[in-house]
Parts: C-alpha cells; sequence; structure tokens
C-alpha cells in the first residue's frame, strides 16, 4: 500500500470527523458565547487569562502532545504490525479521544473552571471526588516520573560518529542546550507580551525564527550541557516546581505558544516527509504471531509476556494516540481558565485531540519506513521518531544535504521530542498542586508550593532510587491508567448531562468501551504480579509487582467511583421522573 495515499486517506477522516461529528458534539452541548467564562468572570492575570484561541490552541496542544502519541505507536507497531495501530488510533481519537476532551473542556467550563474531581464531587458526592482525586494525582505521579525520564534519556550525552562528517556531535548534549534555550526565549517572550505588549504577528515573526536558531545553537555547543541521568531528574524535576508556581503568562503560556510552533513544524515536515519524501512502508501491516490470553493463561516457559496480548493491550499501549485521560486534566485545570467563548472549546478540545491523532499517525510512520530487522529498526522509540523527522526533512532538501542540515535535522527530530514532553511534565505538576490544594483547601502560596513540592519530589525520590530509562517497565500501566481515567472522566459527565435532561448516549458509548478495556488490562497486569510473585517470591521494586500493586489500588479506587456513580444516576433518573420528564438518552 502507498504511503502517501495512506496518509492523505486518514487526513481525510481526520478532517472529516472535526467538521462533521464535531459539530454533532458542539450542538449536542449548546455552546453560547454569551455566556460569561469564568476567565472572563475571575480574570486576574495569574491563573485565569482569557486567551484567544490560536494562542490558547498551542498551548493546549503543547500541554497535551507529550510522549503518548510517539512512544504507544511506535511500541505498538513493533508489537502487533501497523495495522490495528492505525485502525485504533483514526477510531479512537475520532469516536472517543476527541469526544473526551471536548466533554471534560465544556463541563470544567461550566462548572466554573473546576477540575474533573471537583465535578464529581458535585454531581457524585464527596466520596467519589475523593477517590477520583486519590486515582488522578497516582496517575499524575507516574506521568512525571514516566516523562521526566524519557527527557532525561533524551538529554544525556551520548556521543555518536555522524556519517560523512568529521568529529563528534553529541546529540544528547544539543538538544539538552537548544532545550534550555528554548525555555529561557519563552521567558522573554512572557516579559515582552506583558510589558511591551507588541501585536502578536510581530511577537510571532521574532519568537518562532528564535526558537529555530536556538536548535541551530544546540548543535554548536553539543558538549556543554553533558550531565549524569540523576543529575537531570533533579534539574528537571526542579524546573517542574518552580514553573508549576510562575504566573502562566510568564512562562505557561509563551512556552505553549512557542511548543506549539515546535510540534506544528513537526506535523509539516513529517507531513511533507510522507508525501513527498519518496518513502514507502517496509514493516508489515500485522505482526506474524498475535499473543492471546488463552497462551498467556496456560502459563510455562513458552506463554508471551502479557504486554503482548493484542487485546487489551494494543489499545493501552498506544494510550495517548487515541485517548487519554490526563487531557481532561488539562482541560480541567489550566485550559479551561483561559476559554475566553465557549465557542472556543470545539478548536481547541476536539480539534487539538485530532491534532494529536495526526502526530500519532506521523510518529507511526517513522517506523512503518524502518525495514524489519534492521539496525534502525532496534533504537528507542524517541530515537525512531527523531531520526524518522530527520529522514523526512534531510529527503525534502533533496538528498543527503549539507552536514549542518543533518546536524540540524537530527537535532529538530529529538528536541520535538523533549518539547512535547516538557511541556507536558510541568503542566502535569501544576494540576497536582492544583488538586492538592482543592484537597486540602490550602490556597495561599504556601499551600501552593508545599504541594507543588510533593507532587515534584515523589517522582524524584522513585526516580534516584531507580535505573535510568525504568519508564519502560510502567508505560503499560501508565497507558491503563491514563484511559481508565478517560472513562471515569466520561461517566462523570454523563450523571452531569443526566442530572441536566440533556442527551449522553454519545459519551456513555465510549465510556462503556474504554471500561471494559482498562478493565481488562487492570485484571492481567494484576495477575502478572501474582505469576512474579509466585516465580521470584515478593521483591519490592520488581516492576511487575509493583505494576500489580498499584493497579489494585487504582482497581479499587474506580470501582468505589463507578458504585457512586450509578446511585447518582438513579437519584437523577428518579428525580426526572418525579418532574414528569424523562427527556432523551
Amino acid at each position: 500500500m502507498s504511503l502517501p495515499l495512506l496518509t492523505l486517506g486518514v487526513m481525510a477522516a481526520l478532517a472529516a470527523g472535526y467538521l462533521v461529528y464535531g459539530r454533532f458534539i458542539a450542538r449536542q452541548y449548546q455552546l453560547s458565547d454569551g455566556n460569561e467564562t469564568p476567565a472572563e468572570r475571575l480574570n486576574d492575570g495569574v491563573d485565569f487569562v482569557p486567551t484567544r484561541p490560536f494562542y490558547l490552541l498551542g498551548q493546549h496542544f503543547s500541554a497535551i502532545a507529550a510522549a503518548g502519541p510517539i512512544v504507544g505507536p511506535i511500541t505498538a507497531c513493533a508489537a502487533f504490525g501497523w495495522g490495528p495501530c492505525l485502525l485504533w488510533i483514526l477510531l479512537g481519537v475520532i469516536f472517543i479521544g476527541a469526544v473526551h476532551d471536548f466533554s471534560a473542556l465544556v463541563a470544567s467550563v461550566r462548572h466554573g473552571a473546576t477540575s474533573i474531581a471537583e465535578i464529581a464531587r458535585t454531581n457524585l458526592g464527596p466520596r467519589a471526588w475523593l477517590c477520583l482525586s486519590a486515582f488522578i494525582w497516582i496517575a499524575l505521579l507516574y506521568v512525571i516520573a514516566a516523562f521526566a525520564d524519557v527527557t532525561a534519556q533524551s538529554f544525556l550525552g551520548r556521543s555518536e560518529e555522524v556519517e560523512g562528517i568529521s568529529g563528534t556531535f553529541n546529540r544528547g548534549g544539543a538538544v539538552a542546550a537548544a532545550s534550555t534555550m528554548y525555555l529561557g526565549l519563552a521567558l522573554v517572550m512572557g516579559l515582552v507580551m506583558r510589558f511591551v505588549k507588541p501585536p502578536m504577528w510581530l511577537a510571532t515573526l521574532i519568537f518562532v525564527p528564535a526558537t529555530l536558531l536556538a536548535i541551530w545553537g544546540g548543535t554548536r555547543v553539543s558538549d556543554v550541557l553533558v550531565l549524569p541521568a540523576k543529575t537531570w531528574y533533579v534539574i528537571i524535576l526542579g524546573y517542574c516546581l518552580a514553573a508549576s508556581m510562575l504566573p502562566m503568562w510568564l512562562l505557561q503560556q509563551p512556552r505553549g505558544y512557542l511548543g506549539g510552533f515546535v510540534l506544528y513544524l513537526a506535523i509539516g515536515v513529517g507531513t511533507l516527509g510522507i508525501l513527498f519524501g519518496g518513502f514507502s512502508i517496509e514493516q508489515p501491516a500485522f505482526a506474524k504471531e498475535m499473543a492471546t490470553i488463552p497462551q498467556w493463561l496456560r502459563g510455562g516457559a513458552e506463554a508471551p509476556g502479557v504486554t503482548q496480548l493484542l487485546f487489551p493491550f494494543l489499545f493501552v499501549t498506544i494510550a495517548c494516540g487515541a485517548c487519554s485521560g490526563f487531557h481532561g486534566l488539562v482541560c480541567g485545570g489550566t485550559t479551561c481558565r483561559q476559554i475566553a467563548k465557549e465557542s472556543h472549546c470545539k478548536p481547541v478540545a476536539f480539534g487539538g485531540m485530532l491534532l494529536e491523532g495526526f502526530v500519532a499517525v506521523i510518529a507511526l510512520a517513522t517506523v512503518m519506513i524502518v525495514a524489519p530487522g534492521s539496525e534502525a529498526s532496534k533504537t528507542s522509540p524517541s530515537t525512531t521518531y527523531g531520526n524518522g523527522l530527520a529522514r523526512f526533512m534531510v529527503a525534502l532538501a533533496g538528498g543527503e544535504g549539507s552536514p549542518g542540515l543533518l546536524l540540524f535535522a537530527m537535532t529538530f527530530g529529538t528536541m520535538a521530542v523533549a518539547t512535547f514532553i516538557f511541556d507536558t511534565i510541568d503542566v502535569a505538576t501544576r494540576l497536582g498542586r492544583y488538586l492538592l490544594q482543592e484537597i486540602t483547601g490550602r490556597k495561599g502560596p504556601l499551600g501552593g508550593l508545599a504541594a507543588a513540592g510533593l507532587t515534584a519530589g515523589l517522582p524524584l525520590v522513585f526516580l534516584l532510587s531507580s535505573e535510568a530509562g525504568s519508564w519502560r517497565a510502567f508505560w503499560t500501566l501508565f497507558g491503563t491508567s491514563n484511559q481508565l481515567l478517560a472513562s471515569l472522566t466520561l461517566l462523570g459527565v454523563t450523571v452531569w448531562l443526566v442530572r441536566e435532561g440533556r442527551r449522553c448516549w454519545y459519551v456513555v458509548a465510549p465510556m462503556v468501551f474504554v471500561m471494559a478495556i482498562t478493565a481488562a488490562a487492570l485484571a492481567l497486569q494484576i495477575g502478572d504480579g501474582v505469576r512474579s510473585v509466585r516465580l521470584h517470591g515478593g521483591l519490592v521494586y520488581e516492576p511487575r509487582q509493583l505494576n500489580a500493586w498499584v493497579a489494585l489500588v487504582l482497581a479499587g479506587l474506580a470501582a468505589v467511583y463507578v458504585v457512586d456513580a450509578v446511585l447518582a444516576l438513579g437519584r437523577a433518573l428518579r428525580a426526572r421522573r418525579g418532574r414528569g420528564k424523562t427527556g432523551p438518552v
């Protein structure tokens, strides 16, 4: 099958999803720009800031597009083939992921820019709120630990010879230097926009090219920021702590805006490279052997690993590329506080999720063009993605290109991954701060610092006590908890819609589907941990056993939440019947 034709078909499907299904979902919520949003009503210049939709889309997109839509599809392709991956990405992102993001953002805006946990307290009760808050916080710790480790790995100073170029080029050091300069530019832009107030087009003309200049500058000083992984853990999580406390106008908004352009450029390079780079599909559409649950249940030396099972691990491995509960946290944490008009929810949330789905398709393409069994097929997912973007860029330049172009392309490709992740982990820390402040009721600066310190500090302790690269062992549970959170969010939205007397089937159907998948994935990971205990005895730091314990806690919290949601639904339906209203479902 032709890679360009396949990609054009995907682009057409995503566009149709936005124009047709996105419009249908928007009509269900009856959005009106006559309704005052929390950003307008509570504008304080720090947390509540009405923001233009294009500017906000860049910030929102850079916050949600982390390692998930890159690492997930590439990892899943190696295990299952690109056919099932592409099908799930396309159907999942339109009918589940985008609906989830849009619904979470609208619900948060309509509830006064509160988190999805606070929405649960309003509609389900205090016990459901407490269970969901605990679930979210544990999931955020996994996000921060895993993504901080991925970022540190991209910053490691591993020198490599570049063919045709004399000397050495430290790719990790170049990415670290470029990323540091990028964050410095964001701070400068935030100050300029706050106090100088230039027109947005002028700021864009200055700071976007400056970001590309920072990438080039990283290639010139690639041996300066060469540090051990654990030093990077401290620096990255220290940055997250500081960033989570700064006003959004100073760092998060400008960094998100510039990061959005990096992502747009990565999408542009990927799209043009796929369409006009002359690449063909090398990977098989389906893996030769698909592992099944009965094979795993039989056990023994020939049993496949639990993560090799097509069902349910195809879905949770791809994770954010099709559906992500973390996006609901972004929607209900930072984005809802910047929505100036209700109509902006559709392009920011529904459109942003479809863009992330296309990021996942480009990531999938970077491994589809790699020959099976080659050395390039044995690299890490982030390296595969970075190398793929570099190949696309060089091909568009007409061949091998100059040595400088090759270095720039390699740095750009890897920095795109780092940018995706960097923009997520500080948002995750800020969200953890918001969540703990809601739970404790401590709204002041000291309460915020304590909440942010705990949210960033626990992942730091975990990373410092683990081996570098430990994120790989926890990816599947991260994907499972992430998608289970999405189904719990949709369940909370369902209760709210029923109480409002609105149709809700368009959130109920994806909620049931995702909950069934993630429940099966949790059960299998708990079983895998039990099998590990039987084989090796109880080991505190054995990943399968640790995952099993965390999965058990998450399953318990989710079960209590579901019970309370069912009870709340019953109360809402009885109240509607008492008023003589049945309403559509």
